[in-house]
């Protein structure tokens, strides 16, 4: 199998790339399908939105269809990610290689697209978790500290230890803070189990109440406008792509870990919304979409609420984890490939993207100082990710074309090229619909739009001065290009 380019950084001060440190290779299929298990977690904390707001059917039906979107997608990405194991980048890099002969400039737009949403998730996370601890704990510690431009509360505080100590277990290497995952997993795991069979052995499920609020070419505007809300929790599988470098027989565990993952969250994803909404009523589940579940698993279980307060914890820590880790691997990535600065393209002695960790940390104690209500950087994450998807799924196509040689220890059957171009045009819908969406769901505004293409913007001049400044005196790429396109021996051979 061709591997990706080497380094820019690594030709430009002829470091033997032998020499360079490497993502340790510690982990297994399984540990990939675990980290897959922050879309039913995210799941969790944004059904109850839906369901209030499209009726049960009707959120019922576009979470299906979301899942079975990002079933399709996730496949092709198996295929991907077998041709490129050394890649850390997962889809952004995909991107990049569909189309790096046509457009250089989408390996920046792409990686920054996907880097963002992945990375700000500690933050959002973070306050979440200061906020549900201060509910259910502390109530009455409500003051606060005016810092400035910047602001104290105990949520914040609560917020920014959470983040420090994921922060300092990830520069030790995410093998080391794999026994987190699978905590926070196992225990995701247990309300889970309860909210999908429970109703349905309960006697009390039953579908009378529900409704179908999506009605004429409104309504369809409004599905697709919550398609793209939906996209960031739904499409998130991919994640076991970005540590393909990291499993010990990297095609292998790569397409499982991709397979098994889609295959679960499409199950959850269906039976979730639909044993929820007949057991604990659709209009009871509009009046408090976040606190609906603590009374539902006290009805089921009679489990107490500071229990449950504990299940969703760990599912937003599970969130964190999975966001910290995937973000730094594509912003070392975008360093290591040459589309953003070379600084960040660094692994330390342990092979650990510190300086990727270190920005990531940084901007996260900014998002939750300052801005304390991220919903300009979650717009921002959707946009830039449904367009990742968009690059890499139309890359996956262009590859075919473009390099038909390349060695593919996954080969897809060959109607997957058509499916891709499908794809790649009603995601392309969904974005521009779902971005100018303001006033359907109140997710965000021209404001918001504005500071996500912004972000973009700056991708492109970063990945400028890289190509301009940092890079002017390195070797040209193009004839080591042409000896990968060449090369058709498989990883391993």
């Amino acid at each position: 199998m061709p591997p990706a380019l080497p380094p820019l950084s690594a030709r430009s001060k002829g470091t033997p790339m032998s020499e360079q440190p490497a993502l340790a290779r510690k982990m297994r299929w399984y540990d990939g399908f675990a980290m897959s298990l922050t879309m039913p977690a995210a799941l969790i904390a944004s059904l109850g939105a839906s369901i209030g707001g499209l009726g049960a059917w009707g959120a019922i039906t576009l979470w299906a269809v979301s899942m079975v979107l990002a079933t399709a997608t996730n496949w092709i990405y198996t295929e991907l990610a077998a041709m490129f194991p050394e890649s850390s980048g997962g889809i952004a890099h995909y991107a990049t290689e569909g189309w790096r002969s046509r457009a250089p400039l989408v390996g920046a737009v792409a990686g920054i697209g996907y880097w963002l949403p992945w990375t700000t998730a500690l933050s959002v996370y973070a306050g979440i978790i200061g906020s549900l601890v201060q509910a259910q704990w502390f109530p009455d510690q409500t003051w606060t500290l005016d810092l400035g431009v910047a602001e104290l509360s105990l949520p914040i505080v609560l917020g920014l230890v959470v983040m420090g100590l994921l922060y300092a277990a990830a520069m030790y290497g995410l093998h080391a803070a794999m026994w987190v995952v699978y905590v926070t997993g196992g225990v995701l795991l247990v309300p889970l189990a309860v909210f999908l069979v429970g109703p349905f052995l309960s006697g009390d499920w039953s579908t009378a109440g529900l409704h179908w609020n999506l009605h004429g070419m409104s309504g369809l505007r409004e599905a697709l406008v919550w398609l793209y809300i939906m996209a960031w929790t739904s499409f998130g599988v991919e994640v076991c792509a970005t540590f393909a470098p990291e499993y010990k027989e990297t095609v292998r565990d790569t397409s499982r870990a991709l397979r098994a993952g889609v295959l679960f969250c499409l199950g959850v994803f269906i039976l979730l919304p639909l044993a929820l909404s007949g057991y604990v009523g659709e209009k009871k589940i509009g009046e408090d979409p976040t606190a609906f579940y603590v009374g539902a698993f006290q009805d089921l279980v009679g489990g107490a609420a500071d229990l449950m307060i504990v299940f969703l914890i760990a599912s937003l820590l599970l969130i964190m984890i999975t966001g910290l880790a995937d973000g730094s691997r594509v912003l070392y990535d975008m360093g290591r490939q040459g589309v953003t600065i070379r600084q960040v393209g660094v692994l330390n002695r342990r092979g650990v993207p510190a300086r990727a960790l270190t920005v990531a940390l940084a901007i996260n104690v900014v998002v939750l100082t300052v801005l304390k209500t991220p919903l300009a950087i979650i717009v921002t994450g959707n946009l830039g990710y449904i367009l990742t998807h968009i690059l890499a799924i139309s890359g996956f196509a262009l590859l075919r074309r473009d390099r038909p040689d390349l060695a593919r220890p996954i080969r897809l059957p060959d109607f997957f090229v058509p499916l891709a171009w499908f794809l790649t045009a009603l995601l392309a819908v969904i974005l521009a619909v779902g971005a100018t969406g303001f006033a359907i769901t109140g997710y965000g505004g021209y404001k918001e739009l504005a500071i996500a293409l912004g972000i973009l913007a700056a991708a492109v001049v970063l990945w400028e001065y890289r190509r301009r400044v940092q890079d002017r005196d390195a070797p040209a790429p193009a004839d080591e290009s042409v000896t990968h396109d060449e090369t058709k021996e498989a990883p391993g051979a």
